[in-house]
């Protein structure tokens, strides 16, 4: 067997292991928060008799690790179940969800992978410059507050001030593709000044620490010019962490938008699952951590399986 394939079902079989401790741990989690989704659902003046008899209509009458086996035997044949809030199959909620989640995280990439490898190549090609410590200074101070902060700073100054961008990222299965790219502007701007400096200075110390290796100081020797000298023969050495840390940031970009999306009360699956937790939908909250699990299970398998690839030397570590 190829030892990349060999690496990736071992990973694989590791990730779904995984997947079943977040969902032990997710589903005992929210039981042990106060109340429960039949008292939601009747209010607080409704009888005891009442709850009960809801609790038993929703099946929450059952013991937790009965519930919690039931969900697991219908996820394990692909059937999510239905909302215990709405009814709706679970399975319909997240699809649409997860669609908007996905394109705010790949707008935010879009953005942050391109402008994080060009000030990364830049900086290190103008290493202790004023450029350098002016980049390093800037992307240290926007990673260093939290995506809330960063995006009620970008509201105040972009919506309310200048009134460029919509304060709230109403979109809809009507909304056409351009005004879906404006009207996720502002939470894609957030994310990206968050996971750009990750990304930056990853690029930048790979590059620095390639610089004094032999065959870069030959190709100085030979007069060839710095740009050329990191272009044509750092980078393509530097492929590997560098493909590592933007993989990783981009597994952040899709499990991390929960915050943002609260915000900006952008209907994506970080928004679903706040509201799931608040109404103690556990189906729902379930079925929504599994799902950024797996993506973040994912892009960390596909980041490990690209870096071998760019440096087959990865497969043999000393």
């Amino acid at each position: 067997m190829h030892p990349i394939l060999k690496m990736t079902l071992q990973r694989l079989g590791l990730g779904l292991l995984t997947l079943f401790v977040v969902s032990l741990i997710i589903s005992g989690a929210v039981e042990m928060l106060p109340g429960d989704l039949a008292q939601e659902i009747l209010g607080q003046s409704a009888t005891p008799e009442a709850v009960a008899a809801m609790r038993k209509q929703l099946g929450l009458d059952l013991p937790w690790h009965e519930r919690y086996l039931a969900w697991l035997g219908d996820t394990m044949t692909g059937d999510l179940g239905q909302s215990l809030a709405s009814g709706r199959e679970i399975s319909n909620l997240i699809g649409t969800r997860l669609g908007s989640t996905l394109f705010l995280a790949g707008l935010a990439a879009a953005i942050s992978v391109p402008l994080a490898l060009t000030l990364g190549i830049m900086a290190a090609l103008y290493r202790n410059s004023l450029f350098d410590r002016g980049v390093n200074v800037f992307t240290l101070s926007a990673i260093s507050f939290p995506e809330f902060f960063v995006a009620y700073i970008l509201i105040l100054f972009l919506s309310v001030q200048a009134g460029w961008f919509p304060s709230i990222s109403n979109i809809g299965t009507d909304t056409s593709f351009f005004e879906q790219i404006f009207r996720t502007l502002l939470p894609a701007f957030t994310l990206t000044a968050v996971v750009t400096a990750h990304m930056m200075r990853m690029t930048r110390a790979a590059i620095i620490n390639l610089l004094a290796s032999p065959y870069i100081e030959m190709a100085r020797l030979k007069g060839l010019p710095p740009n050329r000298i990191i272009v044509r023969h750092a980078v393509p050495n530097a492929l590997a962490p560098i493909i590592n840390v933007v993989a990783l940031n981009l597994a952040y970009l899709v499990v991390g938008v929960v915050v943002v999306e609260v915000v900006f009360v952008y209907p994506g699956l970080g928004q679903l699952l706040v509201d799931s937790v608040a109404k103690r939908d556990v189906t729902v909250v379930q079925a929504c951590s599994l799902v950024f699990a797996a993506t973040y299970i994912l892009l960390n398998l596909t980041a490990d399986v690209l870096s071998i690839v760019s440096n087959p030397r990865l497969l043999h570590p000393r």
